[in-house]
């Protein structure tokens, strides 16, 4: 796949460090020893050495070469509070800081706010709430990002061509409605997040080799249905545009008018978009994680992701349905970012 080689050119280049927060999980460690035996990036797993190796020889695997810290009894766990405690000042105390950084979460976290891990990946076990709040309290957004979204990346070989398409937000953010200062004044509108996660989303689709096409979805095709989230699918196009004046992007679009030149035709044949989409933007998160399974499940594509868009470092989440080999593209995918 073409864009596991770029993914895997930056691994060579640059050597990088991953931190698996359920050091345990068979999954991870199954993970982690194919990552170690190809050396294509250094591992650390969280947890309590002597289980995190029980749990490795009962399932046959050598996880020798990977750092295995516990949060527990780790040797900068007070530089680590007093860091966390001044980057949540006035929010938390040293002894909140304390009691969660014993949850390996947030622990692995801050071993990428602190440079020790240039990456994380967790999500075996915990929620995707889990993975993602430490990363907004701690490592935060990046400039010019007001969210975090995610995208999913699927690929699939057809007649012997390889089809990549992206996907978002399908995992993180649930609707999109105003945002109000104390005083009730809108500070950011619905439809200026939506087009801020069309734009990440692009941002990511371009990073994985797809010159994104972007057609932000409703059930409406230029104004044809009304109420829903038509309004707001249109506005986000509007918005977009005004972030990167450069993107490619249209809509509203009904799905068949994004991808059937045919359908395009009749419905919004001046459009530079309808027909040949590759980006697609769903307005709610249950259009989005319905639209990336249907395609999974019924379309043959593989799915990679959640990938978290708008942080500082390359935090991603893990389906808990996961399984190992799953686990190892997702390294490869968060590493790579870095």
């Amino acid at each position: 796949m073409a864009m596991f080689d770029k993914l895997l050119a930056n691994l060579k280049a640059s050597k990088k460090t991953i931190v698996f927060t359920e050091g345990t999980d068979a999954r991870i460690l199954s993970a982690a020893d194919r990552l170690l035996k190809e050396d294509l990036m250094g591992v650390i797993l969280c947890g309590a050495p002597d289980d995190v190796r029980k749990a490795a020889a009962d399932g046959g695997f050598n996880v020798d070469k990977a750092e295995i810290i516990d949060p527990l009894a780790y040797d900068g766990s007070e530089e680590m509070v007093k860091t966390m405690a001044e980057l949540r000042k006035g929010k938390m105390t040293e002894d909140e800081c304390r009691d969660l950084l014993k949850k390996s979460n947030y622990f692995g976290t801050m071993l990428v706010k602190m440079g020790k891990a240039d990456a994380l990946l967790g999500g075996a076990t915990y929620s995707t709430a889990d993975t993602v709040r430490p990363a907004l309290q701690i490592v935060k957004t990046k400039k010019g990002s007001s969210l975090v979204s995610s995208s999913f990346i699927l690929f699939r070989e057809k007649d012997g061509k390889e089809e990549t398409i992206a996907m978002g937000d399908c995992a993180i953010n649930l609707s999109y409605s105003d945002k109000l200062d104390k005083e009730g004044n809108v500070v950011q509108t619905a439809a200026q997040q939506l087009g801020e996660v069309a734009v990440e989303t692009a941002r990511t689709a371009a990073f994985f080799g797809i010159d994104p096409k972007v057609a932000v979805l409703s059930f409406s095709t230029y104004g044809s249905g009304k109420g829903g989230t038509v309004q707001l699918s249109h506005d986000a196009v509007i918005e977009a545009r005004k972030i990167d004046p450069e993107l490619v992007i249209d809509g509203e679009f009904q799905f068949d008018a994004a991808v059937s030149a045919e359908v395009a035709k009749t419905k919004c044949p001046d459009s530079k978009v309808a027909g040949q989409a590759n980006t697609f933007i769903f307005p709610l998160i249950e259009a989005g994680n319905i639209g990336y399974k249907i395609a999974q499940r019924l379309g043959g594509y593989e799915a990679y992701g959640p990938i978290l868009q708008g942080l500082n470092a390359p935090i991603n989440d893990l389906s808990r349905g996961c399984n190992a080999d799953e686990v190892y593209k997702m390294a490869i995918i968060t590493a790579g970012m870095a």
